[in-house]
């Protein structure tokens, strides 16, 4: 298990942050790696995002001088969502298969965790979010047709897409973590316009099913100071609170959203007009 902390920015600094600075304190470049975990400790909300990917071996997380705990989930809930080959997931002994776009949550206080491939030859991707958590709630596999369904935008402005809610009050309790998986439909490339900011929590993007040679422009900044990011397939962003949220691709793909904070309304948003953009 490899894990990156990152510290939090100011508004006012990020302003003037050159590509370079934007990507090494927002952008995950590589989030899988044969037989590794590959993950980014934010000081934003302390979630930590990143992959698992196990081929040859499973792989475990656990605890570490980071998170300063005997096992990983000591204070913190887990989310999962598997956008790779079949695997399993076994939590204190217990196993839940997990399909391509099937999701599960762990709740805080978890001892094993512990990730597998059903075949190399077609290994999974267990991307991850987890966030500190105060209660214990129970276990959950999900996959996407248990999922809550939020169709969304029209052909005509670009946007057209379902959100589908896994870690979320519509479907689950958890102490603080919502995540979930939204899915563009062909011919749409934004995934939300107009683009709002979240001042009660943060968010961390993970862009997938992208073609090699396309990219998401992840829009990012103050709305009268909006900067961007190009994303290529299998990377994600974290998204301050004071950041728009929002982003282009050059064709239609699918992200996965996580977010963890005060509040979890996924409704709680301060939308945002294009023309006031900056």
């Amino acid at each position: 298990m490899k894990l990156r902390v990152r510290q939090p920015s100011n508004p006012l600094d990020a302003k003037y942050y050159t590509t370079e600075r934007l990507r090494s304190e927002f952008v995950m470049e590589t989030l899988f790696e044969a037989d590794e975990a590959l993950l980014t400790y934010s000081h934003f909300d302390r979630i930590i995002a990143g992959g698992i990917m196990p081929v040859g071996a499973e792989v475990a997380l656990t605890g570490s001088k980071e998170l300063a705990s005997e096992h990983f989930l000591q204070r913190r809930e887990l989310g999962v969502i598997n956008v790779g080959g079949p695997g399993r997931v076994v939590v204190d002994g217990e196993a839940h298969g997990m399909n391509p776009r099937d999701g599960l949550y762990v709740g805080m206080g978890a001892k094993e965790l512990r990730f597998q491939s059903a075949d190399p030859a077609a290994p999974a991707k267990f991307y991850i979010n987890s966030a500190p958590a105060h209660k214990t709630y129970p276990n959950r596999k999900i996959d996407i047709t248990q999922a809550n369904p939020r169709p969304l935008g029209a052909p005509e402005t670009c946007n057209k897409r379902t959100i589908y809610q896994y870690l979320h009050p519509a479907v689950m309790e958890t102490c603080q973590l919502c995540m979930g998986l939204t899915q563009l439909e062909p011919g749409s490339n934004w995934n939300s316009m107009p683009c709002h900011t979240h001042e009660r929590r943060m968010e961390v993007y993970f862009y997938f099913d992208l073609p090699e040679k396309d990219v998401v422009f992840h829009m990012m900044g103050e709305p009268a100071e909006t900067r961007h990011v190009v994303l290529q397939n299998e990377q994600a962003v974290i998204s301050p609170s004071w950041s728009v949220h929002t982003g282009v691709g050059t064709c239609s793909y699918a992200f996965i959203w996580g977010m963890c904070g005060e509040n979890q309304d996924f409704d709680d948003m301060d939308g945002i007009a294009p023309t006031s953009l900056r």
